[in-house]
């Protein structure tokens, strides 16, 4: 594709409650390093890519001495390829802040949660290409198990051949996005593909990785651990 600048929001704004850690997840080892420095490096890796990390203030401390002590990371930051904003009291606003703080209003931008470290660098790449080519890029997997309907009624079967999981980086053109929160924080808001929904926009689809799990239960960290472990 033609080269356009590109941008990578991750949102790392996550508590310990559901790891049953008084630790951040994002901060907990995954091979001895802190997940949320995984994913930082596999976005780093991308050729002229920006990366913006969104942290609650009270996480700043502990993450710029991450930084500091990283050596990836202290250049990354010198050449001004990593920059930390304070996010929000919600991913949409944390969102928000990430997007605000790109001075450019051309370009592509990846938005991807801080707790996916093994996203693969053919994902990243691909889901750039594709919102190059159709406006946005949303990885998504068909389901491995049998799915129902839940509601006050009771349940029902449904197809799930018909349901997709959804995955991050969720990648968009620059220009769109931006505008497309501009409209507001809605309640039915779970991802950013909603936000651009909702600003009348259609979703584009592409092959996600099931590999590419979020980490947010100790059996997802184990889990993690392995595909490392087999990727080295």
């Amino acid at each position: 594709m033609s080269e356009q600048a590109k941008f990578s929001v991750i949102v790392a704004g996550g508590s310990g409650t559901r790891m049953k850690s008084v630790i951040a997840k994002q901060f907990l080892p995954l091979d001895d390093k802190p997940i949320l420095a995984h994913t930082i490096e596999r976005f780093l890796s991308i050729e002229g890519n920006t990366v913006i990390a969104v942290l609650p203030a009270s996480d700043m401390i502990f993450w710029h001495e991450i930084v500091e002590s990283d050596p990836v990371f202290i250049k990354a930051d010198s050449e001004g390829r990593l920059k930390t904003v304070e996010g929000g009291q919600t991913r949409y606003q944390s969102v928000s802040n990430g997007l605000a703080a790109i001075s450019k209003n051309e370009g592509l931008v990846a938005i991807h949660d801080g707790v996916r470290p093994l996203v693969s660098e053919e994902l990243i790449n691909n889901a750039f290409s594709e919102a190059h080519q159709k406006g946005s890029a949303v990885p998504a997997i068909p389901l491995k198990d049998s799915a129902r309907w839940v509601d006050d009624n009771g349940n029902k079967h449904i197809d799930r051949t018909a349901v997709r999981l959804i995955q991050t980086p969720q990648t968009f053109d620059l220009s769109l996005i931006k505008k497309a929160f501009a409209l507001g924080e809605q309640t039915h808001f779970t991802d950013d593909a909603s936000v651009i929904e909702f600003a009348g926009h259609k979703v584009n689809l592409i092959e996600g990785d099931y590999r590419n799990i979020k980490i947010t239960t100790p059996e997802d960290l184990e889990v993690a651990e392995i595909f490392l472990k087999n990727s080295k």
